[in-house]
């Protein structure tokens, strides 16, 4: 089933369980470090669960020199063929979020695969901040979402603190647009 998963990020608590969910269905045991999804919070209270939003124009895909990322036709997730991926990280630099990230051990692309269309991540996600989207992508999620986990929070940050978002991000040495 094609699907996408959109996300909260005023609901997210950061308890981390979607990047233990994620481990365990693709490494089988808790590695947050290898998960497909990752929570940064660089704001106390703030948390940004970040992963591939699936692009409507895949840059991640088009970019790869190896043909290793493939776009899954049932699912419309990027599917990373490890054995032909040589880590030369064009991907990451293609995509808008910065969102690929390499396996911590096996050196290889890891992006949501979007678990087959049954996401471990939103089941195991308590307080409805990563949820299922149908139709899966817009060319409004892909813009609203593809971005770094940085630019995401200051996002919320302004949305949250509004004006005194500033001076909190000037503290943090995050970068005030």
């Amino acid at each position: 089933m094609k699907c996408g998963i959109a996300r909260n990020y005023v609901k997210c608590s950061g308890c981390k369980r979607c990047e233990i969910a994620c481990s365990l269905k693709h490494e089988g045991r808790i590695w947050p470090e290898a998960s497909r999804i990752r929570v940064f919070e660089y704001i106390p209270g703030i948390s940004i669960p970040h992963f591939c939003v699936q692009c409507f124009d895949y840059p991640c895909v088009n970019s790869c020199p190896t043909g290793a990322l493939k776009v899954d036709e049932e699912t419309g997730a990027v599917i990373v063929e490890s054995d032909k991926c040589v880590a030369c990280m064009k991907c990451v630099a293609a995509c808008p979020g910065k969102i690929p990230h390499l396996h911590p051990r096996d050196k290889y692309i890891l992006i949501c695969d979007l678990c087959k269309g049954d996401p471990e991540c939103v089941k195991a996600c308590l307080e409805g901040a990563i949820y299922i989207v149908e139709p899966p992508r817009t060319r409004a999620s892909h813009k609203l979402y593809s971005k770094t986990p940085e630019e995401l929070t200051i996002q919320v940050a302004n949305n949250l603190f509004g004006e005194s978002a500033e001076k909190i991000l000037k503290e943090l040495s995050l970068e005030v647009k």
